[in-house]
Parts: structure tokens; C-alpha cells; sequence
């Protein structure tokens, strides 16, 4: 292993099960572990018996950290850069990092894993020769119909994060702004009680009125003029593989 070199390590999203070897090899022996949530990073380097020390990393303090990291880069040291669950960037603080490190003439490399948003894809049923993913909508209902309506008129299958507090109000949103397209939404994705719900829109926004929100949710919606139809049918958490 290079010894300069910052490295996107990707994590799972639940099942522990899912890391690869090339990421516990590179975990193991780089100077630093860069992380979102130093607590929850240490949850799985505990399982894995790795000792690395770490560095808190995320949305509210990465402007200040940032000139530190780029600095132990400079000094020869290698740093794996870690979310707390999928692939550093989407939709998770890592982007100005990889641009500071460009810009510093810095290696960098990716070792690829567990995302959120391709098996949310693969399990909707809906098109997915063609997708656009939007990440985490707006916190504000006018900002997020804004957000939305971008895509209007787009045929490419569409997908959304959300968190618990926030899915009733996105899917009110997106029934108003696509109106009642067939759409499928993924919670729980590797874990003991994987969910995937289908249906339309308004079936969906039906069901999740009533239904307990737990966890972060994908959400996959059909692109405009696709024809196929959705069926109003969820696979149980007794049927979900863990």
C-alpha cells in the first residue's frame, strides 16, 4: 500500500457482513481513520479488532478540519476517509475533501462497497437502465416542490433519500408534483427487517400514514411516460434476507 494516499473507503449500510476485504486490509493499515460519527466508525472497527486512531469529520466541522487532513496528507500520512454507512460523497460529507486533495497534487482512491441507492434500485422493479439520483431533498416545503419539480418532466427512474421525520411531507410533495406515478420505497436495506414497499404514490402516501417510521428510507419513483404499472405489494421483513 502507498504510503500517501487519501483513501474513500466504503462501509455497510447494516449488515456488518457486507465490508470487503480490501477495505478492512486498507482500515487496518492506513495512519487515520477519517470519520462522520467517530462513535458509530468505532462500533465497526471494534468488530473488525482494528485500532486506528480517528478524526471527526462531518457537515459542521469540515471547514475547520479540512486544512488539518490536507496537511497530514503533505506530511506523507495516509488517510482512509469513512461515512457512517455506504460510500464517502453521496450524500455524505467527503466531496470537499477530494477537491482539496485534487487541487494538493494528493493521490486518491476509492474502494468501492455498499451504497443505499443501487439496491433500493435493483429491488423497485422499476426501470433501471436509466436513473437519476437527487440525494436528500430540502427540509423546507417550498424548497423541496422546487427541488422537485426539476425533474418533472424527466423519463429516467428517480431516487431520494429521506429521513423518518420528513417522508410523510416528501410524499404529499411528490404526488403533487408527479402526480401518481408507481413508485417504491426501501428501509432497513441489509438488515434483519429489509422492507421494500410498492405501489403508487398515493398508495404508498396511504400506507405511510398509518405505518411506523424508523430508519432512513429510499425512495424510487418513476421517471414521466412510463408505462409499466405498480403493484401494490411489500416484501415482508420475514422474507427480507439479513
Amino acid at each position: 500500500m502507498s504510503n500517501v494516499m487519501l483513501y474513500l473507503v466504503s462501509t455497510p449500510i447494516g449488515n456488518l457482513g457486507d465490508i470487503s476485504y480490501r477495505a478492512l486490509d486498507t482500515l487496518r493499515q492506513v495512519d487515520y481513520v477519517v470519520s462522520e460519527d467517530t462513535r458509530r466508525t468505532g462500533v465497526l472497527l471494534k468488530h473488525f479488532d482494528i485500532h486506528k486512531p480517528q478524526i471527526s469529520f462531518r457537515e459542521e466541522n469540515e471547514k475547520k478540519v479540512l486544512p488539518r487532513l490536507i496537511r497530514l496528507l503533505q506530511e506523507g500520512k495516509s488517510l482512509a476517509l469513512v461515512t457512517d454507512a455506504g460510500t464517502p460523497g453521496i450524500s455524505d460529507p467527503g466531496y470537499t475533501l477530494v477537491r482539496a486533495a485534487i487541487a494538493a497534487n494528493i493521490p486518491i482512491t476509492a474502494i468501492p462497497g455498499p451504497t443505499a441507492l443501487i439496491p433500493a434500485l435493483i429491488l423497485s422493479g422499476l426501470p433501471v437502465h436509466s436513473f437519476t439520483f437527487r440525494g436528500f431533498p430540502p427540509r423546507k416545503p417550498n424548497a423541496r416542490r422546487r427541488f422537485l419539480d426539476v425533474d418533472r418532466d424527466s423519463p429516467h427512474t428517480l431516487i431520494f433519500y429521506e429521513s423518518p421525520y420528513r417522508l410523510r411531507e416528501f410524499l404529499d410533495d411528490a404526488l403533487a408534483v408527479y402526480g401518481d406515478r408507481p413508485a417504491a420505497i426501501a428501509n432497513d436495506l441489509t438488515k434483519m427487517f429489509e422492507t421494500i414497499y410498492r405501489g403508487s404514490l398515493s398508495e404508498l402516501k396511504a400506507r405511510f400514514e398509518t405505518e411506523p417510521l424508523r430508519g432512513e428510507y429510499v425512495v424510487v419513483i418513476a421517471g414521466k411516460g412510463y408505462a409499466g404499472t405498480a403493484s401494490n405489494t411489500s416484501d415482508s421483513e420475514d422474507e427480507a434476507t439479513s
